[in-house]
């Protein structure tokens, strides 16, 4: 009776060891591989995050980062649904994580709408033949960056160009390196006053990442001063964010191209030959007197968008090529 009793129990742990080990067996199978996914282009590992798979009936849309990412979200996937219902087809907003993953996932064909700035729009452009500058803003023919000081900082407005010498020995800070209102016409802007990197405090400037992070940065003292896109500034200011008792605006730039939508050519074996001409339309159509579409321009701080082209950004593309950001 003893005997027979051990037996069974013997059975017993035998039976739960191997379903333990079963068990175990199948969790390993179903478990996500620790090794990194080789990425498809280059053939080795990859560590950067990837877009999610891209479905050829959806049109997928994304922008440059240049403010806060919740701000962003709330506007493109207003802008999703509204071409989603004008084009009949689905469309996906894709956020991205900065200006040049934006630029490469439009040059892979990831994205096929992008609301670029000036010089990432040029970048995008001349890697993918066939891609058009589509649309911009009414305001973006004549866009215009701000210079902004602390107030602590002693820095006192100036009333042309060469002013910008005054910035010379203070702490300063671009938005993002590839930022056309950020970065690339305020740097052509410095250099016309003969102020280089090297000549702000600590032997270079800084870089923000994003319009916002400028005006924060320079508000708290981290930096005496800084540029950024004239309309983020403004909108900014007149939604009362910006406490003047210890930031203003110093210098504001003359004009120049920026901002546009940016389509690429593979759209059209997808949707149509006439797909680009419908979108411009949907974009030209937009309506302030229709609440929900002039939510959407008023996010884009907007009265409406008009049409543009490729030849605009020949003097973005210029000095992109002079400062190194273009090769």
């Amino acid at each position: 009776m003893m005997m027979n009793f051990q037996r069974s129990s013997l059975f017993r742990k035998r039976m739960v060891t191997g379903l333990a080990l079963v068990s175990l067996i199948a969790l390993a199978a179903c478990s996500p591989s620790q090794n990194p996914t080789p990425n498809a282009s280059s053939g080795t590992a990859s560590t950067a995050p990837s877009l999610p798979a891209k479905d050829a009936k959806t049109l997928t849309i994304s922008a440059i980062p240049d403010q806060d990412p919740e701000k962003l979200n709330r506007l493109y996937s207003k802008v999703a649904a509204y071409f989603s219902k004008e084009l009949k087809v689905p469309v996906k907003y894709v956020p991205v994580t900065d200006y040049t993953a934006a630029v490469t996932a439009f040059k892979v064909g990831d994205l096929d709408l992008v609301w670029f700035g000036g010089l990432t729009g040029v970048q995008a452009r001349l890697q993918v033949p066939g891609a058009e500058a589509i649309a911009q803003r009414d305001v973006d023919n004549k866009f215009r960056s701000v210079f902004i000081a602390n107030q602590a900082s002693g820095l006192q407005p100036v009333t042309d160009v060469q002013g910008l010498a005054e910035l010379k020995g203070h702490t300063f800070t671009f938005g993002s390196e590839s930022s056309t209102s950020g970065r690339l016409m305020p740097q052509y802007f410095l250099s016309q006053a003969g102020v280089k990197s090297q000549d702000f405090k600590g032997g270079q400037a800084g870089f923000s990442k994003n319009h916002d992070a400028t005006i924060e940065l320079v508000t708290a003292g981290t930096y005496e001063a800084g540029v950024l896109n004239k309309q983020v500034w403004d909108k900014n200011l007149k939604d009362n964010k910006i406490d003047t008792s210890k930031v203003s605006v110093i210098f504001e730039t003359p004009p120049y191209f920026d901002y546009h939508w940016v389509i690429n050519p593979s759209v059209k074996e997808r949707f149509g030959a006439d797909f680009p001409e419908k979108l411009k339309q949907s974009l030209f159509k937009l309506n302030p007197a229709v609440p929900e579409q002039k939510e959407i321009l008023d996010l884009f701080t907007a009265e409406k968008f008009i049409p543009t082209q490729n030849d605009n950004y020949k003097q973005i593309e210029q000095v992109g090529r002079e400062i190194g950001k273009i090769k």
